[in-house]
């Protein structure tokens, strides 16, 4: 029963997609800046460059750091906006095509956990989702994680997964995945503490796009690095280039089995991608950097919750060096699919399996499902074909 359930194919084009987007990922993140985030957009840019700008512009050199407020404390969204500029300036920026690089909220969901999924209307018209998560502590101290998206859609299709089945239709430019948690700041009303390339996307696929916002969110908006996560399911060579640039962030790869034939089921682009080739990665990447990996790994009912499975995995682990941690994902349902969520019996065994091999693990606790926010739930129908133009109208924020 389970086997016919996981009859997924690797497909060539998605090999092929792996293979492209992997030989693109290897240029330089400077070069990229002037590709991918354009000339024009002044989000992304960090205090330096804005103040060449305004120097380019026969202005004095403090302007830049105005702008640079404008832009991260202020949250301009457009070029009239930047009030604080001469008149002039702003004009000037206007007439040779430059934007702030802000997009409009198209639509808010708040699940009953007080989790919000926003949907940004992008330049293209189309729609990208992501995820404000406010968790308060002890203390009562807020901590608001941004799970962002760095791709409209995905083309590696996880079975698990709703954004892939809901197609790709390109990468999110660097401002793009800037602005995701400025738009999240403003709803909440309080400063972004943790982000997570967990959104819609594979982030590897898209390197060059989601290092620069990393330096932009760390330098600019001052988050610390080791507050942010870079989630991948594996793409080659790109972890050896995420090593090389020692971030002190955490790498999260997505696991979900513990052997290669069961993980070609659950995530088809593994045949591109051999697990045995993953872990030597993921060990290199922690003697380069110092920062330990963190497995992601769903569970879902009766294909990979096993105690023999944790058994596995924990062997799996060891073999390739230990001190990894293990995050335990239960499977949250998605329109079309055929897993189940494993009771949480199974998910409390399957833990302890791995805690008694000498693992550490947690468990993710699921927020915002009634929002379809969780992980594995982001999908819109017009992340592969754009928005029809309607009239302009309020972002609309609205309870499920």
């Amino acid at each position: 029963m389970a086997s016919t359930a996981l009859q997924h194919v690797c497909a060539a084009p998605i090999a092929r997609a792996i293979r492209s987007r992997a030989i693109l990922a290897t240029s330089s993140v400077a070069s990229a800046r002037a590709a991918d985030a354009g000339p024009h957009v002044l989000l992304g840019m960090s205090e330096p460059d804005l103040q060449k700008l305004a120097l380019d512009f026969g202005q004095q050199k403090y302007r830049g750091k105005q702008l640079h407020h404008l832009l991260y404390k202020a949250k301009v969204k457009d070029i009239e906006s930047l009030s604080q500029l001469p008149q002039a300036f702003r004009d000037s920026l206007r007439e040779m095509g430059w934007k702030v690089g802000r997009s409009p909220v198209h639509h808010a969901v708040t699940a009953t956990d007080g989790t919000i999924k926003i949907l940004i209307k992008l330049e293209d018209n189309r729609l990208v989702e992501t995820v404000g998560i406010p968790v308060e502590d002890d203390q009562g101290s807020l901590r608001l994680t941004a799970c962002v998206s760095s791709q409209v859609g995905c083309p590696l299709r996880c079975s698990f997964c709703a954004t892939g089945k809901g197609g790709y239709s390109r990468n999110l430019r660097s401002h793009e995945i800037v602005e995701q948690v400025l738009a999240l700041e403003e709803l909440f009303k309080h400063r972004v503490t943790n982000v997570v390339f967990m959104g819609m996307g594979e982030p590897m696929l898209n390197l060059n796009a989601v290092l620069e916002a990393h330096r932009c969110l760390n330098k600019d908006i001052q988050i610390g690095q080791r507050m942010i996560t870079i989630s991948t399911v594996g793409v080659p060579n790109t972890i050896k280039k995420l090593a090389s640039h020692k971030l002190q962030s955490t790498l999260a790869v997505s696991l979900h089995a513990p052997n290669q034939k069961l993980r070609e089921t659950i995530v088809p682009s593994a045949k591109s991608y051999p697990l045995d080739a993953l872990m030597e990665d993921c060990r290199d990447y922690f003697r380069e950097t110092g920062r330990r990996v963190s497995f992601e790994y769903t569970l879902l009912a009766g294909i990979n919750d096993s105690t023999d499975h944790a058994s596995e995995l924990a062997q799996l682990l060891h073999e390739w060096g230990g001190g990894y941690h293990v995050n335990l994902i239960p499977f949250n349902p998605i329109d079309g699919s055929e897993y189940r969520r494993p009771y949480k019996k199974a998910v409390l065994a399957f833990s302890a399996a791995l805690e008694s091999r000498r693992i550490t693990v947690s468990v993710r606790q699921t927020r915002g499902l009634d929002a379809s926010a969780a992980c594995g739930q982001l999908r819109n129908e017009f992340q592969k074909s754009p928005l029809l133009e309607l009239p302009a109208s309020e972002p609309q924020f609205s309870p499920v």
